[in-house]
């Protein structure tokens, strides 16, 4: 009896040791080399920038754009990062990126790749940016990435996406960047997305979006820019976007919107405001815009009235463009009073 107790010592005593040596070497976890295989298997380097040895771990033996971090409570090295910016990759993105699920930022911004975005990607509870802009990627916007609860910064502008705009977006509580611009996506603009409360910038010009301006985005209570232009929008910009207090940016251009040009004198921090190319008429508000106004673009409506005495003494003023309406009258003398012009500045009437 008492050997076969001394002959289990050694055998526990080895195991101890080889798990010891184990998390002293912070191997990749293996589950995550597999994934990473998969990976590559469904990318084409042709320029072969990536160094993804078949043999070899991916934390310790550099592969590239895989940024790993040590995990105590297993002893393993976790993919935490992964960078593939610009490296001429072509191919498609693998479901099995799901099954990085310690991964927070995700970068495949301009390559060539294709395919869909995969909905495996919507289960990766620790991610925080998604990177995507600059590919050539088709199909709709997985309704699966809005249960990503630590998401800050989606970027799938500039490729081929179509559909809708999932109304799950609005469970994206943490997100802060939405550039979806330069797309194929169509349909209404869900309400719902009203609710996010740390939203900055929303871009989503260069689609093609319809139906109506939801009137709720005015409380969006952090929102910085709004760029929507380049749309098939029907109707009015809403009288609430009167009430953005927190705009610095209003892109509408080319948006199909009819009805009058709505009061923004209340933004106080607005810069920029173009509402080109669309049918709006009526007269162009007279109280004064932001002292911080750079930019108001108002060209290729059908306005009609005197040019306001409203637009001078904005000493920021670079750029007043009313030309192709029905405006009559002179223009105000003081027009360019006390305002620094640079290189660019422009003044169409």
């Amino acid at each position: 009896m008492k050997r076969a107790i001394s002959g289990v010592i050694p055998a526990v005593a080895v195991a101890i040791c080889c798990l010891a040596l184990l998390a002293s070497a912070q191997i990749t976890f293996p589950p995550e080399v597999k994934a990473l295989r998969a990976i590559h298997d469904e990318l084409k380097d042709s320029s072969n920038n990536l160094n993804w040895a078949k043999s070899g771990d991916p934390c310790t033996s550099n592969w590239t754009g895989v940024i790993c971090y040590p995990d105590q409570s297993d002893g393993y090295m976790h993919v935490g990062e992964l960078r593939l910016l610009k490296l001429n990759l072509f191919g498609e993105l693998s479901p099995k990126l799901g099954e990085l699920t310690f991964v927070t930022i995700l970068d495949f911004m301009w390559n060539h790749i294709s395919g869909s975005i995969p909905k495996e990607i919507g289960s990766l509870s620790n991610l925080k940016i998604l990177l995507l802009s600059g590919n050539n990627l088709t199909g709709p916007l997985p309704a699966e990435l809005g249960f990503l609860p630590n998401l800050i910064i989606l970027q799938v502008d500039y490729n081929n996406i179509t559909g809708p705009l999932p109304k799950s977006f609005a469970n994206l509580r943490s997100a802060k960047h939405f550039h979806l611009n330069n797309n194929s996506i169509s349909g209404q603009i869900p309400s719902e997305l009203s609710t996010l409360p740390q939203l900055l910038h929303f871009m989503l010009e260069n689609n093609n979006l319809s139906g109506q301006l939801p009137e709720e985005f005015s409380q969006l209570p952090k929102l910085r820019i709004l760029q929507f232009d380049n749309n098939n929008f029907v109707g009015t910009i809403p009288p609430s976007y009167s009430h953005m207090s927190g705009l610095v940016k209003l892109t509408l251009g080319n948006c199909g919107l009819q009805g009058p040009v709505p009061d923004l004198s209340s933004i106080k921090h607005l810069r920029s405001v173009d509402l080109s190319s669309n049918q709006l008429t009526g007269m162009i508000p007279t109280n004064r815009l932001s002292d911080n106004i750079t930019a108001i673009i108002l060209s290729n409506n059908l306005l009609t009235g005197p040019i306001p005495t409203n637009f001078s003494g904005l000493h920021l003023l670079q750029k007043l463009s009313l030309d192709k309406n029905k405006l009559n009258g002179s223009i105000p003398s003081s027009l360019w009073q006390n305002v620094i012009l640079n290189g660019s500045a422009r003044l169409l009437l």
